[in-house]
């Protein structure tokens, strides 16, 4: 289970002179911009969808690979990131939503909405069912690039 949800990408710039953005460890998709900043300030919406996209699918997130001068760092939007962090927490465990459902004393669908990315979910909520499941969530706070 990846302990971060914060992923490399490659830029190149195209023949049109356009930043063209990729993260290497997803292996598909791809977005750009006018300006380095641009493309990166996209490159957010797509690691959202990228990783969205890998839930929705039942698929297991990618480990991030290390980032580096010509391979910045993208973080996803913390509501998104806290999805990630409980649908891998759920995978690791291999209970059924059933079963989860049940240990947390709600319903199953609740269980569903909390584990369907395009469902806001509570922070709280999160925070709680990770601890549930054994694992916990540290905010770490940094300056901006």
């Amino acid at each position: 289970m990846p302990d971060t949800f914060n992923y490399p990408v490659e830029i190149e710039c195209d023949e049109d002179g356009r930043f063209v953005v990729t993260f290497p460890d997803f292996g598909w998709g791809a977005t750009d911009g006018a300006t380095r900043d641009e493309a990166l300030d996209e490159a957010k919406d797509l690691l959202r969808e990228l990783i969205a996209t890998t839930i929705r699918e039942g698929q297991a997130l990618p480990e991030p690979s290390r980032a580096g001068k010509r391979r910045p760092l993208v973080i996803p939007p913390l509501q998104i990131a806290l999805k990630a962090a409980l649908y891998e927490a759920y995978r690791q465990t291999n209970l059924s939503q059933r079963r989860l459902a049940r240990d947390l004393s709600v319903a199953e669908s609740e269980v569903r909405r909390m584990l369907n990315p395009d469902h806001a979910t509570k922070t709280s909520t999160i925070d709680a069912v990770l601890r549930q499941l054994g694992t916990y969530v540290s905010l770490t706070v940094g300056k901006a690039a």
